[in-house]
């Protein structure tokens, strides 16, 4: 969770032409799998960027900030008053891993899959994981996905060389318990 706090602006509204006056006001954000499913119910395209050239608009990553937002009756205006301190501060919280565990480069191409909430909320109910996390860190969420993807793998085959040489160390082992040549 992020607290932020917008500060009091002015701000020109070419609609009515005359300056409008928002109030200093302390947002809590939430960067969650919940907030992702808003923000693609209501823009209907997937919210992980594959490329630059599903990069979000500033108006799609405003409302995406506004889906973040756990704080009630929020003016509207707000959104438009964000300094370029709270961008940075939301983006770094939402870069965060949130979590100690780290995974072994696998040096695997990325998948080609388009990865939606509807595909997240999937792997959550395959790997049984209750849909209360679906209000966890984002991150934190897709690292629990992962360790059960990784912990529900088969264990990988031993290579010929791998098996030969462990063979090889429990013979000799074998021949120097029982005094063998053999």
């Amino acid at each position: 969770m992020l607290t932020i706090i917008v500060p009091e602006t002015e701000i020109y509204d070419p609609a009515t032409e005359s300056f409008l006056v928002t109030k200093e006001q302390k947002l809590t954000l939430e960067h969650s799998l919940l907030s992702i499913a808003k923000w693609e119910a209501r823009w209907q395209k997937p919210f992980l960027a594959r490329t630059s050239e599903d990069k979000k608009t500033l108006e799609e990553s405003r409302d995406y900030i506004r889906c973040m937002t756990i704080t009630q009756n929020v003016d509207p205006l707000v959104y438009f008053a964000l300094t370029e301190q709270n961008y940075k501060d939301i983006v770094d919280y939402m870069e965060n891993p949130m979590t100690a565990t780290w995974f072994k480069n696998d040096n695997k191409p990325p998948s080609r899959e388009i990865l939606t909430a509807e595909l997240i909320y999937y792997y959550m109910v395959a790997l049984q994981i209750p849909f209360s996390c679906e209000k966890w860190h984002f991150n934190r969420l897709m690292t629990l996905i992962r360790v059960c993807n990784e912990k529900n793998k088969p264990p990988k085959k031993m290579s010929k060389s791998a098996i030969m040489s462990k063979n090889q160390a429990l013979n000799a082992l074998r021949r120097q318990k029982l005094n063998s040549m053999g």
